[in-house]
């Protein structure tokens, strides 16, 4: 599997292409959100494959990607290896921020020697895709972010959420995947329509594998005050053009929550995809190809209706 050293962590990546002769296509990044991985963007990348050289990664901390490994792992690393301590410094120094996300990615388009790219992010890494946008706006042709919004800070609301969120992160036994039915259980607040068992299976597997402190951090950076503050001044100030993608019956990024981010900025233009709640992408492939393609004014083969 292909790994590359991003600010001193091993990131998994990969490319889903397909033959274009002599012809130069763009590359459009796609970006996870929280506890998942880059599987479930699979095919909206086949999909967008005759036009652009889809680029997938794991966010540090998921899915195939290494987490910040621990001061005791870094030490030992630089002992061991030539890497120096400058570099160990830095590891170290990592955070959760949204913030520090968007600068992995410009440290990825570094590395693979990419200059300029269009972006399809989801959930959480549509939150980092936005700041993304804004700290180097020159690097993004148009973005496409599939649940994302702005939400209002409630003191009591968002303390049970952290402490849920990490009873549920704490309590996360491998074993878990065995139950029968569990797959459907687990995914049954994302969900509206119904996709695949082994779709569900792997967001289920994502969820137990993700690292314990990059899936307990982005709970508290992702979800917090000072977010609620950020982001519609982020909306607000966007010069990219951008597609943002809402989910009907989406539970945990309500579409009235895109619908409030979209009206703050005109380059903003919002979809809601009737029939989804959290991944209208799955839920409903066709539509949301044809959104995609529109904004887009690109040709794009349709995916069969399940």
């Amino acid at each position: 599997m292909p790994y590359i050293k991003i600010r001193g962590v091993d990131h998994y990546y990969e490319w889903v292409k397909k033959p274009s002769g002599s012809l130069v296509k763009p590359v459009m990044v796609f970006m996870h959100g929280w506890a998942g991985s880059a599987r479930y963007w699979q095919n909206t990348a086949n999909a967008l494959s005759e036009q652009f050289d889809c680029l997938l990664y794991d966010l540090r901390g998921f899915g195939r990607s290494r987490g910040k490994p621990t001061i005791a792992q870094a030490s030992e690393a630089v002992a061991e290896s030539e890497s120096s301590q400058e570099e160990s410094e830095a590891i170290r120094e990592l955070t959760y921020e949204l913030e520090e996300y968007a600068d992995d990615l410009a440290a990825l388009l570094d590395g693979l020697h990419l200059q300029r790219v269009y972006i399809n992010a989801h959930s959480m890494g549509a939150s980092i895709a936005t700041l993304f946008f804004n700290r180097y706006p020159q690097r993004v042709e148009r973005g496409i972010l599939t649940c994302s919004g702005i939400f209002e800070y409630d003191e009591k609301s968002f303390s049970a959420f952290h402490k849920f969120g990490g009873y549920v992160v704490k309590f996360r036994p491998k074993w878990l995947s065995k139950i029968p039915f569990v797959d459907r259980m687990f995914m049954a607040r994302f969900l509206y329509s119904s996709i695949p068992h082994s779709e569900r299976q792997a967001f289920l597997q994502d969820f137990l594998e993700a690292d314990y402190d990059a899936a307990l951090g982005t709970i508290f950076t992702s979800v917090s005050k000072a977010q609620s503050e950020v982001m519609p001044l982020e909306f607000a100030k966007l010069t990219v053009p951008t597609l943002l993608v809402a989910g009907e019956y989406d539970k945990i990024i309500p579409a009235e929550m895109g619908r409030k981010a979209a009206a703050l900025n005109d380059k903003v233009k919002f979809v809601m995809i009737p029939n989804t709640a959290h991944f209208p992408m799955l839920e409903d492939a066709p539509t949301y190809m044809q959104v995609v393609q529109e904004f887009l004014q690109i040709n794009i083969p349709q995916p069969q209706a399940k």
